[in-house]
């Protein structure tokens, strides 16, 4: 991954965003509610590649979201699940990028289904943080450290549309995600190795215990037994011991160079 696509400052990241945006739009259907979440994947694809001659390239079996110059870049906005297929097949062969967005501060609106009508929007009081990143990495750990591959979270101001179609008063609980539209690229930290891991990580005491990581992270605590698991594999985190009935855990006090 090319330092000039994502160490970039606040105002070229603005008008690189701008022009993805306008790209996506010549090249999805427009109209919220049609996009079947399409537009927060197809603008990072613009962001990260803005000529499409290199999108959606076939790499053997699979299709790579972007390939240039022999490197490959995967855009994912949901679970890395899916992705394990391709690593297998494209790491051997290629360096490898996993760009995954996660909502740093986030305005929902709602749409009624009946009509259509959408709600001006209101700010959720969560705010996204790029070690987010880690529940992920639980479902690739065969190939966490794997020298082709690499991690680039992004912090992501977006608008999130949703059906009213749930229950409850309003019908808001259960309800259906429409689509995510970004509009403002935050901080990022391109992960390479275990150094870069410790950077990501908020202050934990030394040692900590799973309560003590789950009060930091804010993560539930599925996704945090995820997320040490992940950094468990990365050799970021060891367990060094036992205070009671819970395991104790040390992280690497190497520093990283790639934060942003």
């Amino acid at each position: 991954m090319s330092a000039e696509v994502w160490d970039l400052p606040e105002a070229e990241r603005r008008e690189r965003l701008k022009r993805a945006l306008a790209l996506s739009a010549s090249s999805v259907p427009q109209g919220i509610g049609t996009q079947k979440e399409r537009t927060l994947h197809s603008v990072l694809k613009y962001y990260m590649e803005p000529d499409e001659e290199y999108h959606e390239i076939p790499v053997g079996s699979f299709i790579a979201d972007i390939y240039r110059d022999g490197r490959i870049t995967e855009i994912q906005t949901g679970s890395f699940s899916p992705l394990r297929k391709k690593l297998e097949a494209f790491l051997p062969e290629f360096p490898v990028t996993i760009v995954y967005p996660i909502p740093w501060h986030k305005w929902v609106h709602w749409i009624l289904p009946d009509t259509g009508e959408v709600s001006g929007g209101r700010r959720s009081p969560k705010k996204g943080e790029l070690y987010m990143l880690l529940p992920e990495l639980y479902r690739i750990r065969p190939f966490l450290n794997h020298p082709n591959l690499s991690l680039l979270p992004l912090l992501i101001d977006l608008r999130e549309y949703r059906y009213q179609d749930g229950w409850g008063r309003e019908g808001k609980r259960g309800s259906h995600r429409a689509d995510r539209v970004p509009f403002e690229i935050g901080p990022s930290l391109l992960l390479r190795g275990a150094a870069d891991y410790v950077s990501l990580l908020p202050q934990l005491p030394d040692p900590f215990t799973m309560k003590d990581f789950i009060k930091a992270t804010r993560l539930s605590p599925r996704g945090a037994s995820y997320a040490l698991s992940a950094l468990r594999e990365l050799g970021v985190a060891r367990k060094s011991g036992q205070e009671g009935r819970s395991y104790l855990y040390t992280i690497s006090k190497e520093e990283s160079s790639h934060a942003l």
